[in-house]
């Protein structure tokens, strides 16, 4: 075994717990392999030789019918199911791209579970992954904040390279975070002293900062595992630093992430961010309605299962960005993608259209460039060949009206707050969902502060706006028995995305405006709003169990359809729901009418 495989190995949790003598003893028993494209590395139910551990390549595992467990890269270990229990594998486990693996015979498997408690701790946690194969969920509902490690270990730009490593020896970690007057300005990996400092010969007195990675990706403490785990994937990284605001609050490495639920979507994520056209990145999103089946069957709720869909679907955007700028050249100014509707709110289910626009800089003669019309209409095609389909309402980049410079938008804005007209509520509610997906986000920082506040101080605009948000009713009757519509194609149907979650969707957006609360989420809108006393603490907690119902119940019935074969929609028929499942989705459609008419008496009370 290489010196290089030996320290990628030991830059590796649970590996960079192992006492230096412990690990270099295990070097003439670690097996290295090289499986080719296509070739099984273990069978369901056979022996196991020991445990995997991936240097380089891809694995696709799946369990015992057939379906997809996850799709492993360098990094990742794999086998330990079957070790722990019986000594079967537990799953099949094959190679979707030539790789090279290390092998750790199973005798010296369990004698460093007995031996090492850090390696025991890590490999006895995947003991709760059910007997199917497939990941025990978790990952996507928990925060940054209790998986990262605090006051990680830092250097200044200053150090010596040969300082640094000394410091990455003696406390067995795989990375530095790198400081300048207190804030976070770069990180330095084991493969940064490697690739950047060893292969090139430079002196060990250089400066850390000549070969660390500067500005590093970070996600703040509120941000959750999968959020982690995704990044991880996308931008092949092994470590992210937490930064809340100007502090640096802590450190998240690759550890066992890739053993919780968010595991199968990370799998499209990762496909996604490498895929070169369009027709791979349409078999990518091909593979949603499985996840979105898979993740209701695991008891997800919900607001996990749209987040991490909505995650398959940015990096789509994304890697379609990068293809097209690869296509086209360089852009004759900046920009920048943004998504609205479901996408940018965070909640796109089995069944989502594309709503896109793009913030141009403010150069002369920059909207009629056609180099932004070939980019947005390639994106955009792009998103429509992916099962995104192109807007009924024609709200895209590839209209002229919403591919415009900074000025334009912000004039776009003010013309709606100050004329609030049917069309002006109707775009403004669109709108004042946007969040950035790709570009330059600095052109839209300054936009939403600016725009929330200007909105919620004027209140004829409010006011057109509460009224525009109770053109979507809910399906109760007279008697506020549930009304099903009746006739056409979904007859004895209720719609439960217009008539169930967009009258939610409405209210969060107009809380949102009252407070100037940035979020876009509906949920995270309706509990900022229940934290800020904008809604009554009964209405507010009563108004989120309501949406968690419905929503709920509206990717159920996705999941059913999907199971049975068919495409997913909206329309769910009352009848096939249990008597008691019925009366709890009326008493929530109750709750909604109920705080929609409390929005236009102009208070958040409830009852």
């Amino acid at each position: 075994m290489r010196d290089d495989e030996l320290t990628f190995l030991a830059g590796r949790h649970p590996w960079d717990a192992l006492p230096g003598d412990v690990l270099n003893a295990l070097r003439p028993e670690l097996a290295r392999l090289t499986v080719e494209k296509g070739q099984t590395i273990y069978t369901a139910g056979a022996p196991l030789d020991g445990l995997y551990f991936i240097l380089s390549g891809g694995v696709e595992v799946t369990d015992l019918t057939g379906s997809q467990v996850s799709v492993l890269h360098a990094g990742n270990s794999f086998g330990e199911r079957g070790l722990l229990r019986d000594g079967l594998a537990a799953t099949t486990a094959r190679a979707i791209e030539t790789t090279k693996l290390i092998c750790l015979p199973a005798a010296r498997f369990e004698d460093l579970r007995a031996s090492q408690p850090a390696f025991r701790a890590f490999f006895d946690r995947s003991r709760a992954a059910p007997d199917s194969g497939l990941q025990p969920p978790g990952l996507a509902q928990v925060r940054v904040d209790t998986l990262m490690i605090r006051d990680p270990v830092t250097c200044t730009v200053e150090t010596t390279i040969r300082a640094a490593a000394e410091l990455m020896r003696d406390r067995r970690i795989s990375c530095l975070c790198v400081l300048a007057e207190g804030r976070l300005t770069g990180i330095l990996t084991l493969r940064d002293l490697v690739n950047r400092a060893l292969a090139t010969g430079l002196s060990d007195d250089t400066h850390v900062g000549s070969v660390m990675t500067k500005a590093p990706r970070t996600l703040p403490p509120s941000a959750i595992g999968s959020d982690v785990l995704h990044m991880m994937v996308e931008h092949r990284l092994g470590h992210l630093p937490v930064v809340d605001g100007d502090r640096l609050a802590g450190i998240v490495t690759q550890t066992d992430l890739t053993r919780f639920q968010a595991t199968t979507s990370a799998g499209l994520v990762g496909d996604a961010a490498r895929a070169t056209t369009v027709d791979a990145l349409a078999q990518v999103t091909a593979r949603i309605p499985p996840l979105l089946v898979h993740l209701i069957a695991t008891g997800q709720r919900h607001d996990t299962v749209t987040r991490l869909i909505t995650d398959v679907g940015d990096v789509v955007t994304r890697r379609l960005l990068t293809l097209g700028e690869e296509k086209l050249g360089p852009a004759p100014a900046g920009w920048l993608w943004l998504a609205c509707g479901s996408q940018g709110r965070r909640e796109q289910t089995g069944v989502s259209d594309q709503d896109n626009c793009l913030i141009l800089e403010d150069v002369p003669g920059i909207a009629d460039h056609p180099w932004f019309r070939d980019f947005a209409a390639f994106v955009c095609d792009g998103l429509n060949a992916c099962g995104y389909v192109y807007c009924p309402g024609d709200m895209m980049a590839t209209n002229t009206r919403w591919r415009q410079p900074l000025a334009v938008w912000r004039e776009y804005f003010r013309g709606w707050i100050a004329q609030p007209g049917k069309e002006a509520q109707m775009l403004a509610s669109v709108m004042f969902d946007l969040r950035p997906v790709g570009g330059n986000a600095a052109l839209f920082e300054g936009l939403q502060k600016e725009v929330l506040k200007a909105a919620s101080g004027n209140s004829i605009f409010t006011a057109h706006m509460a009224g525009n948000a109770l053109t979507h009713a809910t399906p109760l009757g007279l008697l506020r028995g549930i009304a099903v519509i009746s006739s056409g194609e979904h007859r004895k149907t209720i719609d439960t995305k217009h008539n169930g979650v967009v009258p939610v969707v409405d209210l969060g957006r107009m809380y949102a405006l009252q407070g100037q609360i940035d979020q876009v989420n509906t949920r995270a809108r309706l509990k900022a709003a229940l934290a800020a006393g904008i809604v009554s603490a009964r209405g507010g907690r009563d108004l989120i169990d309501a949406y968690d119902l419905i929503a709920q119940m509206r990717l159920e019935h996705q999941a059913r359809q999907i199971r049975d074969g068919h495409a997913p929609d909206n329309f769910l028929p009352p009848a096939s729901l249990s008597d008691f499942e019925r009366s709890h989705l009326r008493d929530a459609f109750v709750v909604v009418k109920t705080m929609q008419a409390a929005l236009m008496q102009g208070r958040g009370l409830l009852g």
